[in-house]
């Protein structure tokens, strides 16, 4: 099993002054201890099962070409990109932009976005529901079309939301065959037929039982679009605490790997945890010495672990 970081909250002592180094602590804390990935969310705002909306929050693509910067092997994505909140054709050239800049690091995290509060705050276009649907699907033809062959199509791609003229794309990304395309969401009709159409992985959060369930659904898309299952890395999001003593408000290091060991025998091949109090650097090293150890053998090795 692989184990990634999200880092959700920029709530940290010493104001905004402090955030950069802080997160530039982290990064390099949570790469040394042996994390997989590192994870921002693409909000505008602090969401209400975090914070207040006047909290702080950084704007998620810049973050992770910062975060390339300081880090050498973690893989670095959004967790997950909002669709509606750039063009189509703006989402190619950021994920590419982001696997150059990091040596082939990148995810392409997407979703169909949720947080009408702060599309509407800030002016943002936030359309129904079903219309966020058919935009994302074809903001995903259009990403896998401009990483394919040495400069994307150059076709177009006429569709009801998206009207590209020629997608060309240089510089290629370097990852290979391209950067994993990640679908966030876990609606069983038209989320995970998504993931079974188009993605390299999905993301789903709930109890062990819950992501099982999920996963087996997720089975039933792939069958029906004709895509082998054991192709798709199945990873979840898991909101949990952790301390160095233990205290009742958190989860200590056996307790954390128990939770974890589920997950796997669920499924899971890649495991994210949303920490909010991240920038405790000893909980980050504590998780290296006690929990990182003993997840290499559990579950199912990922298929994204054979790409190049």
């Amino acid at each position: 099993m692989k184990l990634g970081l999200s880092i959700g909250s920029f709530t940290w002592p010493g104001g905004p002054e402090a955030i950069a180094p802080t997160l530039a602590r982290i990064a390099v804390a949570a790469e040394a201890a042996g994390f997989d990935s590192l994870w921002v969310m693409d909000h505008l705002l602090q969401i209400r099962f975090l914070g207040e909306p006047d909290e702080p929050m950084l704007e998620g693509v810049t973050t992770l070409g910062w975060l390339a910067a300081r880090t050498e092997r973690v893989t670095l994505g959004l967790l997950v990109g909002g669709v509606p909140y750039r063009p189509a054709g703006i989402w190619l050239k950021a994920a590419t932009t982001l696997d150059v800049l990091s040596g082939g690091r990148a995810w392409f995290g997407i979703g169909a976005a949720w947080n009408e509060e702060e599309a509407h705050a800030l002016g943002i276009p936030f359309p129904p529901l079903a219309d966020r649907f058919a935009l994302l699907e074809e903001t995903l033809r259009l990403v896998r079309a401009g990483w394919t062959g040495p400069a994307g199509t150059r076709a177009p791609l006429h569709g009801r939301h998206v009207r590209a003229e020629e997608i060309l794309n240089a510089p290629q990304a370097i990852a290979r065959p391209h950067p994993p395309i990640l679908v966030g969401g876990g609606g069983e009709e038209r989320t995970l037929r998504l993931v079974a159409r188009y993605a390299d992985a999905c993301n789903v959060f709930g109890s062990p039982e819950q992501i099982r369930h999920k996963f087996a659904v997720l089975r039933r898309r792939c069958e029906e679009e004709g895509r082998d299952p054991a192709t798709i890395e199945r990873t979840n999001l898991v909101h949990l605490g952790v301390s160095v003593d233990g205290t009742p408000r958190t989860l200590g290091p056996a307790a954390l790997l128990d939770r974890l060991a589920a997950y796997a025998e669920a499924g899971s091949h890649h495991a994210i945890l949303a920490l909010r109090d991240a920038h405790e650097i000893a909980t980050l090293e504590l998780i290296g010495r006690e929990v990182i150890p003993h997840l290499r053998g559990l579950g199912e090795p990922s298929p994204l672990a054979a790409r190049p």
